[in-house]
């Protein structure tokens, strides 16, 4: 009976290990797939996250892949600010004496030529100004004569020089008087050398003193206007330029003559364009920063003074592959575009940025392309959503 025991107890003994074994086995068959685990691993690293869209979902979303260019392209700097006018682009249109305004044919918001009729206006002051002339015209001609008759009698040695002396300080006296009052009906717009007794008027003509549009009118028919006071606005849009802020960290990449593209509210930066003519030399009183001027190379209508604008000074110049913005997104401070890695399958592809304008942005490869790669040009951000969620990460 001992006997017989003996072999159930060894297979009792012995059975474990045969379990051990089992176990070994069946661990042995997990080997595929921890070995494909490895390579889908290798594989994402290679060739980077990738999407695969439908056709519906390429044509619902507007994806359109292009090819990278090389492109001139011009670092820039930002800079805000406004246009101005120049003090000679503007005026303010007064009267020296005052007078009852009679008539004005002009209208707010018209333009007008310099030299052009705004108002006319009566004054009896006005009437004074031209008699006193008249008179001072006519004593001259008289003392001229009395003079010529002076210098034949000195001459003949028959008259003193004292009275040849004040013949001549007489005439001196009344070319003076009548110079003055030439200048003071010049300023009225009254032609002295065509003044005649016949010809004296009570009425005088403000001119506009420069070309431009009005802007405001501060009289009416039958007002005095009031000497000094401003009667008309009158500004000159095509002498406008920008006045932009550059701090001083900046100051030494800008220069007379870079171009610049700006634009003002609800406009893209890059609809109008400017010259930089001048740089102050001295810092604005508020802030650690310099007045740069931009002149206009287009006067567009709609662009007034005190308009507030956003710009791009080009100071750099650069020649690279570049891609439309659009192409290149981010994700946190890294940025990328999407390759077309088999048909509607994109793979994301890391990049380093460099100069952008216009529209466009220099693409950096941080490892090597084909040279006709497809690049998604629009639908980028979509691409980047969809990767970022997980859909479609790795779909063949």
């Amino acid at each position: 009976m001992n006997h017989k025991s003996t072999p159930t107890r060894a297979i009792m003994r012995t059975s474990p290990f045969l379990f051990a074994i089992a176990l070994l086995a069946a661990c042995g068959g997990d080997a595929d797939p921890a070995t494909k685990e490895e390579h889908h691993d290798e594989h994402s690293q290679d060739h980077g996250p990738e999407v695969a869209l439908t056709a519906d979902q390429i044509k619902a979303t507007g994806l359109i892949t292009g090819t990278m260019e090389r492109r001139g392209l011009k670092t820039s700097l930002k800079a805000n600010g406004r246009l101005v006018l120049p003090p000679d682009k503007s005026a303010l249109v007064s009267v020296l004496i005052g007078g009852i305004v009679r008539d004005i044919p002009v209208e707010e918001g018209q333009r007008v030529e310099k030299g052009q009729v705004l108002a006319t206006l009566e004054n009896i002051e006005f009437l004074q100004l031209q008699q006193d002339y008249l008179e001072t015209a006519a004593n001259l001609r008289v003392l001229e004569a009395d003079l010529k008759r002076q210098q034949d009698l000195h001459t003949d040695q028959i008259n003193a020089t004292k009275t040849l002396e004040r013949a001549q300080a007489d005439v001196s006296s009344a070319q003076a008087r009548s110079a003055t009052m030439a200048a003071k009906l010049r300023m009225f717009g009254t032609d002295p050398s065509r003044l005649s007794p016949d010809a004296i008027s009570s009425t005088f003509a403000l001119r506009a003193p420069i070309s431009g549009n009005l802007t405001h009118i501060a009289i009416t028919l039958g007002q005095f206007a009031e000497p000094n006071m401003p009667l008309f606005d009158v500004v000159d849009n095509r002498g406008l330029h920008i006045d932009l802020n550059v701090f001083e960290q900046d100051i030494a990449r800008v220069r007379v003559g870079q171009k610049v593209v700006f634009g003002h509210a609800g406009e893209p930066v890059g609809q109008h364009t400017a010259t930089v003519f001048a740089m102050n030399k001295a810092f604005e009183s508020d802030q650690q920063a310099i007045l740069v001027h931009a002149r206009l190379d287009d006067n567009g209508e709609e662009l007034l003074p005190g308009m507030y604008i956003e710009a791009l000074i080009m100071t750099d110049s650069t020649h690279a592959w570049s891609l439309p913005s659009e192409a290149v997104v981010s994700n946190g401070d890294e940025h990328y575009i999407f390759v077309e890695d088999e048909p509607n399958t994109f793979k994301q592809v890391a990049v380093r940025t460099g100069a952008s304008e216009l529209g466009y942005t220099e693409v950096v490869l941080l490892s090597e392309l084909p040279a006709d790669a497809k690049v998604a040009i629009k639908g980028a951000y979509y691409l980047l959503s969809e990767l970022t969620k997980g859909s479609g990460e790795h779909n063949h």
